[in-house]
């Protein structure tokens, strides 16, 4: 079978990551004597990490160094430039190790003890006879903890670049504006990574392939690394608006939560703030309202990553159309409620996989 051409919104999705690099490959305007500007610390969950990045407009040598050519001075610094973002993506990785050994392994315990859930809400969201079969309902699995785990460290590690670039480019900036900016641009890059193993996770729970072996070959022979990438803007089209309204849930849910806990205690330090386990059910409520709000997104994600005939049209537009013509707008909540239910016990189990992980390594330590 000859692969097909890949389709624009797959081509603009594979262009999109080289260009978000362009922020941080674009030499500063800066005086040229100027080799090494500090990083800030950076905090995140109690975190302080520190490192050095190597910003050299001229190499090594003071004014015995000389260029060959205004070229050479292009060329080494951007060089200089992604060296500077790998270490200190390496130092970011390394010092919160603890942290995300143990944040992966919540995330892989919750992703392996929910997926039928996941399996049965796509049934669902494709309008499949008899959803709740048993048969395959780990079918993708593995892939799916191939793609979710390093996401996870990717993600985490991209988010702290991205913070500190902008926070170097635009120091006028409200903090919280470019921790979020920097927050959607992590989860841009980690997607990267991560939508190849979604789109074979969802096809081969649709039952399109057998295995992941002849999904991974079907993909392929059929479209190339483009078929990977299918669906690529429906995932960013849910995963951004998720984002946004987990956090701001988030926020109102802890502080209606703290506003009834002072009033009901009569000492205010101790209501001040919430404990770990609090901070759980505040962010399982949160993620479920988001889950069910953002469900139209998902779908058409869903629909964008299995479709093998181009019925959808390869965009988030064409797909939204179809949907509406063809199931009215109760087509947008399917499988809204699997994708409800999935959430809150995901984030049980990760709270309480991430505890004890947590406590043995320290421990170990």
């Amino acid at each position: 079978m000859s692969r097909s051409s890949p389709r624009p919104g797959r081509r603009a999705a594979l262009a999109l990551l080289p260009a978000l690099l362009a922020l941080l490959l674009t030499p500063r305007p800066a005086a040229a004597t100027k080799l090494c500007a500090p990083f800030r610390p950076i905090r995140r969950h109690s975190l302080a990490i520190t490192s050095c990045a190597v910003a050299a407009t001229l190499p090594r040598g003071g004014g015995a160094a000389k260029m060959t050519s205004s070229a050479a001075s292009t060329t080494a610094a951007p060089t200089a430039k992604l060296t500077s973002i790998f270490r200190v993506f390496v130092n970011t990785i390394l010092s919160a190790r603890t942290h995300l050994a143990a944040a992966a392994a919540a995330r892989a315990v919750s992703i392996f003890g929910m997926y039928p859930v996941d399996t049965i809400k796509t049934r669902m969201q494709m309008k499949q006879g008899n959803a709740f079969r048993l048969s395959g309902l780990y079918k993708g699995v593995t892939g799916s903890l191939f793609g979710q785990v390093p996401y996870g460290v990717l993600t985490f590690g991209s988010y702290e670049i991205y913070k500190q670039a902008l926070l170097d480019r635009f120091p006028d900036t409200k903090p919280a504006f470019i921790y979020a900016l920097a927050a959607i641009l992590g989860d841009v890059t980690g997607s990267g990574w991560l939508c190849p193993s979604e789109v074979v996770k969802q096809q081969l729970q649709a039952g399109i392939y057998p295995s992941m072996k002849e999904a991974v070959r079907g993909i392929w022979t059929k479209s190339g690394m483009g078929g990977f990438y299918q669906g690529f803007t429906g995932g960013l089209a849910r995963d951004v608006p998720f984002r946004v309204a987990q956090l701001t849930t988030f926020e109102v849910t802890k502080n209606l939560y703290l506003r009834a806990k002072r009033g009901a205690a009569s000492s205010g330090d101790e209501a001040a703030s919430l404990s770990a386990l609090e901070a759980a059910v505040c962010g399982a409520a949160a993620g479920s309202f988001s889950a069910a709000i953002t469900n139209p997104l998902d779908r058409i994600k869903t629909l964008m990553m299995t479709d093998t005939t181009n019925a959808y049209g390869g965009s988030v537009v064409a797909c939204t159309s179809k949907i509406l013509r063809d199931d009215g707008v109760a087509g947008l909540f399917a499988g809204v409620v699997p994708r409800v239910v999935y959430i809150a016990p995901s984030v049980c189990i990760f709270f309480v996989t991430y505890e004890l992980v947590q406590q043995k390594l320290k421990k170990s330590d």
